[in-house]
């Protein structure tokens, strides 16, 4: 929606331009460019964005049904609780050969 409507006034910049070109100052009329610059970045993410979007959900959904196809049943529960944190870092009393005892 901001797009189309950034678009759309770079579009009425270029036209109100455009009309009033011969009383623009030589010096001045890169602003005509300037607006075909905004006008064609902004068309081109109209139709990229959406575009872009597609895919990403395309592969949210293969990443959804490959995740969904991996689950395995799960086993009976053997009461064992994983201490394990996730973290790389050992502590001192993990460390081997080493004591924090003098």
């Amino acid at each position: 929606m901001v797009t189309a409507v950034i678009t759309g006034a770079w579009a009425v910049a270029l036209l109100v331009l455009a009309i009033i070109r011969d009383s623009i100052p030589a010096g001045s009329r890169w602003w005509l460019w300037t607006c075909v610059a905004g006008l064609v970045m902004g068309l081109f993410g109209l139709w990229y964005v959406p575009m872009l979007k597609r895919r990403r959900a395309r592969a949210a959904a293969t990443r959804a049904a490959a995740a969904a196809a991996a689950v395995q049943p799960s086993a009976p529960d053997s009461g064992y609780v994983s201490r394990d944190s996730g973290s790389k870092t050992v502590s001192s009393t993990e460390t081997p050969g080493r004591s924090t005892r003098s």
